[in-house]
């Protein structure tokens, strides 16, 4: 039982960093309002960005997971994951793997515990069809194995992302994750939100029925202990604790954002008690684990 004083959820995503490398087309973490409207640069300063961490880390939040845009873009980010670890929370760095190295994984050694990345496809033409791509070219196959090796070598937790929708919905995966042997495979249904990708995820979107078909023709890869969590778009509404680039809450409850005022502003209590996170949905949906 969380007390009044702890925030609804011990998990926070702080999408730092609008900017990103690639463009696909179900991303709703595209965050363009905020940039256009609030934060020009669309990130806030190193400043800003620790005292957000160590905010979070102050109110209670247990695990922070570092988002965009591509967070790999930033350069402090290291300094924010040293941050975050010092101040007693576990870390993640979602990433689409173009900028991930051996030397950000050097730098971050014994503060970084997972690292996330995001892997749609492994075929380089439903790739393009996605827009997962670095200046037009998408990443191989290898690059990813090479990717997962790499990190699981560095002694971080792998996750893999994996977000369903129209051009992969017949691709098999269970080669590719039955090989890199993720510790957590989370499968999430597109999921369209007005002023993010409404204009771009059109044909891309998918049913419900269609996406719980994708996961149970995966399903069988739990069988060598892999976690697999699917979230279709009903059990990622309202179930995440999720700040945008200028450290505001967002609220996703009516299929739009709504941004509350910022953490720098009016702390995390008081900001975060201006959107609606569901603890017990949270729970359902797999969001509390041995991480």
């Amino acid at each position: 039982m969380r007390s009044r004083s702890e925030p609804p959820v011990e998990t926070v995503n702080f999408h730092l960093w609008q900017p990103c490398n690639m463009r696909c087309a179900f991303c709703f973490g595209v965050f363009k309002d905020v940039r256009r409207e609030v934060l020009p640069a669309g990130h806030l300063s190193q400043t800003g960005a620790t005292e957000v961490v160590l905010l979070l880390a102050r109110a209670g939040f247990e695990k922070i997971t570092f988002a965009g845009g591509e967070p790999l873009l930033c350069p402090w980010l290291p300094d924010l994951v040293r941050i975050a670890k010092q101040a007693g929370m576990v870390t993640n760095v979602v990433t689409n793997g173009a900028l991930l190295d051996t030397e950000f994984l050097d730098d971050t050694a014994g503060s970084l515990d997972w690292i996330t990345l995001s892997v749609d496809s492994v075929n380089q033409t439903v790739l393009r069809n996605i827009g997962r791509t670095l200046a037009g070219n998408p990443m191989h196959e290898r690059q990813y194995r090479s990717l997962s090796r790499m990190v699981k070598t560095a002694g971080v937790h792998l996750k893999i992302n994996t977000v369903v929708n129209r051009a992969n919905l017949q691709e098999d995966l269970s080669s590719f994750i039955l090989d890199v042997q993720p510790q957590r495979w989370k499968i999430l249904q597109a999921l369209p939100i007005r002023g993010q990708n409404d204009r771009r995820i059109g044909t891309m979107a998918i049913t419900a029925e269609e996406f719980h078909r994708y996961v149970q023709r995966h399903h069988h890869v739990t069988r060598v202990g892999i976690a697999m969590v699917s979230e279709d778009n009903e059990a990622m509404s309202g179930t995440y604790a999720m700040l945008d680039p200028a450290g505001r809450f967002v609220d996703n409850v009516d299929g739009t954002y709504r941004y509350t005022d910022s953490v720098l502003d009016c702390g995390v209590e008081k900001a975060i008690g201006q959107v609606r996170v569901s603890r017990q949905r949270f729970l359902a949906r797999g969001g509390r684990y041995d991480w």
